[in-house]
């Protein structure tokens, strides 16, 4: 049993650059901040899983069986131990939980990845300690617990970004590559719109309009290539797209070439830190024409606290998410406390934040086991 209660956080994510673009197998580059999930708990002597939610004033309980059934829609705490059991993880003791945390929840900032990044990590350090101490394995399972398990849309970045921490560059085809940059970034500003997001909307347009775009496309020119096309390409293909695809397809061809820039930046260590972050703040307001303009995933209230915050003295910022509401960012080194007071008078609720670590255990320190 647990010699004493078990802590383990994860931090939600901004994606910096390459929004709506991993689920078309392109890169994207995100980054972990420093608001997180924490869950406390220890073993029970039963087989009976106990799962406190005090934030949303909410309690999920089940006993645990070799598999488990799925009792509502996203039944994410069940797919976890299915996940789990599955490779090979022998968990044979129950668990009580309490979850808290202060990432801005269906806000586009990842909060239930985050939350089902810290349920297997806190299993693993239960049951398997060696998986544990790979976040690019929690990454994968946390995953197929979330999105494969029940067919679910969306890419790998939220899984993997929160897991692992600091700034990652993220390729998932052909094969999954990761990158790691530890830039001194400093502050940026989470503006929270407390617009519900509308992620299914959003991607029954945005998603599936430009997986339209290229069946017609390949269908076409069998050679075109997403990843390596110029920009300039996509004019070839006017005859035989709707304009809203024209357009689609366009701003994704744009938006791969400024995470690209981006990545150049974030390799430069002769660059100083005020060059940097000026030159990304102006690749941050780049994409975030594309997702306003062609995209059309930012809202009015979005596109107004975006405008206070640059006049206020942030260099750049884009909305966070699928869209149709949740949460901006302002890039803000210098002064973050006068752009989160001018988000705040544009309406939204802000928050000042760094660059944080992926999933960890925050107690106890040593060493921890069940046997």
């Amino acid at each position: 049993m647990t010699p004493s209660p078990l802590t383990v956080s994860t931090p939600g994510r901004i994606c910096l650059f390459g929004e709506h673009q991993d689920y078309l197998g392109l890169p994207v580059i995100a980054a972990a901040i420093s608001r997180r999930i924490r869950m406390t708990g220890t073993l029970r002597p039963d087989r009976r899983v106990v799962i406190q939610l005090p934030d949303i004033n909410a309690r999920e309980t089940f006993e645990l069986a070799p598999t488990l059934a799925y009792e509502k829609p996203r039944d994410y705490f069940r797919s976890v131990v299915n996940i789990l059991q599955r490779e090979g993880v022998a968990i044979d003791h129950g668990v009580e939980v309490t979850v808290r945390g202060d990432i801005p929840i269906n806000s586009g900032t990842s909060s239930s990845s985050a939350l089902l990044v810290t349920w297997i990590h806190f299993l693993l350090r239960c049951f398997d300690g060696t998986l544990a101490q790979s976040p690019e394995a929690i990454g994968d399972m946390t995953y197929r617990a979330e999105v494969l398990e029940f067919g679910e849309p969306g890419g790998m970045m939220d899984h993997y970004s929160t897991a692992l921490g600091n700034v990652m560059y993220f390729e998932s085809q052909p094969t999954i590559h990761i990158e790691k940059f530890r830039p001194s970034l400093g502050t940026f500003v989470l503006g929270d719109s407390l617009e519900p997001k509308d992620t299914i909307g959003i991607l029954r347009r945005v998603k599936y309009g430009m997986l339209e775009a290229l069946r017609k496309i390949q269908a076409y020119d069998p050679t075109f290539d997403l990843h390596h096309a110029p920009q300039e390409s996509a004019a070839a293909y006017r005859t035989i797209l709707t304009a809203d695809e024209l357009q689609l397809l366009q701003s994704n061809l744009s938006d791969r070439d400024i995470l690209r820039d981006a990545k150049q930046l974030l390799e430069n260590e002769t660059l100083s830190d005020e060059r940097r972050g000026l030159h990304l703040g102006a690749l941050l307001n780049q994409h975030q024409d594309n997702l306003r303009d062609a995209k059309r995933i930012s809202t009015p209230k979005i596109d107004a606290m975006l405008d206070a915050a640059l006049r206020a003295g942030a260099v750049g910022g884009k909305i966070n998410g699928s869209g149709g509401g949740g949460c901006m960012f302002a890039y803000a080194p210098d002064q973050p406390e006068v752009v989160a007071e001018a988000v705040e008078r544009a309406g939204g609720k802000a928050y000042i934040v760094t660059v944080d670590e992926g999933t960890r255990v925050e107690s106890p320190t040593e060493t921890f086991a069940v046997k």
